[in-house]
């Protein structure tokens, strides 16, 4: 006699968990997690490679393009005054964009920042000079240079939100920096195009071997879609839309209920933003028109922003051990101690000279300010703020800080001669800065799943 048995499939081991119970990634090097990082820097860097590339030009090129019948001085000051339109923009472009990342979520906007931002680099590579159609090339050079301000100010709060909202807590510092990170490389990537045609011979250059790196963008963007498209909403966010914490209009809560938080933000950010206008666009004009090699310098620069890749990203993961205030201060008390003898080196008309003051003042000082930056913002307001809160606030200081700089070291230039006046306009900023962080209270710890 046979018996028969029938045998039942062993159940399937259950799938090892990625998250925590908040819905963040259980570490920085889940699959989910290295996605999201992904698109924040690659996002990131081809934001700031079109807007980077748009400084660098206005250092050695828009001057003999657009404004070339001012005569040399006021041509630079020209240049830089389009320059700056750009950070004036960045705010409003802040606001909006942050409304929408608070009442309709983050992902959504990251996707029309990129191709707004795209299609404005590509139509300037397009431009005309002046000498062909008049004073249409600048006025058009200075509404897209609005544009370019305008997706600016709404892609670095969601960047960088979508990667803190999604980082385990302990690593919300690095999280921040890697999508901090990418407007380095975005940089880079913009000086080294920018200086492998400026090889070319004067005439050519200026006729179209400036136009082409403008023109890549349009192939950036499709990549950057590609990648951008895939990353999920972030967790806190579909926490909001669950408990229906949104609100009406952000801009005007975050005012009203957290203008202390805008205040310290906007303070804090200045340090790195000063120090990014006048190490990456006046240090430039300063260097090349002292007599350095225009190719050297904007080799030095690229190098100099490989650094600063480097040590934000360190800067943020001390940030999650030691805190954010801690890394700021010091970066700001370097940069009191560097500043003038940088103000030495980039009047010394040598690319040796510069290469070494673009190393200290962009990638080292600028660098340990920029790694904690973006988290120390962010943690600063709850989720159903925190897009319009840390935007403005950035923002702003990105206009007054990088935006007009060079304009503020340009006149002191103008009005003094003397370097040394604009080492002392750094030296405060620096100090007010590291006022600020070490007047707030320490945040890296901070629970910041309250969504209001």
């Amino acid at each position: 006699m046979t018996s028969s048995t029938t045998s039942t499939p062993a159940p399937e081991a259950p799938m090892p968990a990625t998250t925590n119970a908040d819905g963040t990634q259980l570490s920085m090097t889940t699959r989910d997690m290295r996605r999201v990082l992904a698109s924040s820097f690659m996002g990131s860097m081809i934001e700031f490679y079109d807007f980077i590339l748009y400084a660098t030009a206005a250092s050695i090129v828009f001057n003999r393009i657009f404004f070339e019948d001012l005569g040399p001085g006021f041509a630079v000051f020209a240049s830089f005054a389009t320059f700056a339109v750009g950070y004036l923009a960045r705010p409003l472009g802040g606001i909006i964009f942050g409304h929408f990342g608070d009442t309709r979520g983050r992902k959504g906007v990251l996707i029309l920042t990129m191709m707004l931002m795209g299609i404005a680099s590509t139509v300037m590579g397009l431009l005309p000079p002046t000498d062909q159609v008049g004073i249409i090339a600048p006025i058009a050079l200075v509404l897209l240079r609005v544009v370019q301000g305008i997706s600016v100010g709404g892609e670095w709060g969601g960047a960088i939100l979508v990667a803190l909202e999604h980082a385990p807590k302990r690593s919300r510092g690095l999280a921040a920096s890697f999508a901090n990170a990418g407007g380095p490389v975005g940089a880079v990537l913009a000086t080294v195009m920018l200086g492998l045609f400026s090889m070319l011979p004067e005439e050519e250059f200026l006729s179209w071997g400036w136009r082409v790196p403008f023109l890549m963008s349009i192939a950036l963007l499709a990549v950057g879609l590609v990648i951008r498209l895939r990353v999920a909403e972030t967790p806190m966010f579909q926490r909001l839309e669950e408990i229906g914490s949104r609100r009406r209009a952000p801009i005007v809560e975050v005012v009203r209920s957290h203008w202390r938080a805008i205040l310290i933000a906007f303070i804090a950010v200045l340090a790195f933003t000063t120090s990014q206008g006048l190490m990456t666009v006046w240090g430039v004009s300063q260097a090349v028109g002292n007599g350095a090699d225009a190719t050297g310098v904007l080799a030095w620069k690229a190098a100099a922003a490989v650094v600063t890749v480097i040590v934000s990203i360190l800067a943020g993961k001390l940030s999650d051990r030691f805190g954010r205030r801690l890394i700021v201060a010091i970066g700001c008390g370097l940069g009191i101690l560097l500043a003038l003898p940088i103000m030495g080196l980039l009047e010394s008309g040598t690319v040796w000279g510069f290469a070494l003051a673009i190393v200290l003042g962009n990638g080292l000082v600028q660098g340990l300010v920029y790694g904690p930056i973006g988290a120390f913002v962010a943690e600063q307001f709850p989720t159903s703020l925190r897009f319009t809160g840390a935007s403005a606030s950035y923002q702003t200081a990105s206009t007054v800080g990088a935006g007009f700089s060079p304009l503020i070291a340009t006149g002191l230039m103008l009005a003094f001669g003397a370097s040394w006046t604009v080492g002392v306009f750094w030296m405060i900023v620096l100090a007010a800065s590291a006022a600020a962080v070490l007047l707030t209270p320490e945040s890296k710890d901070r629970d910041i799943h309250q969504p209001a």
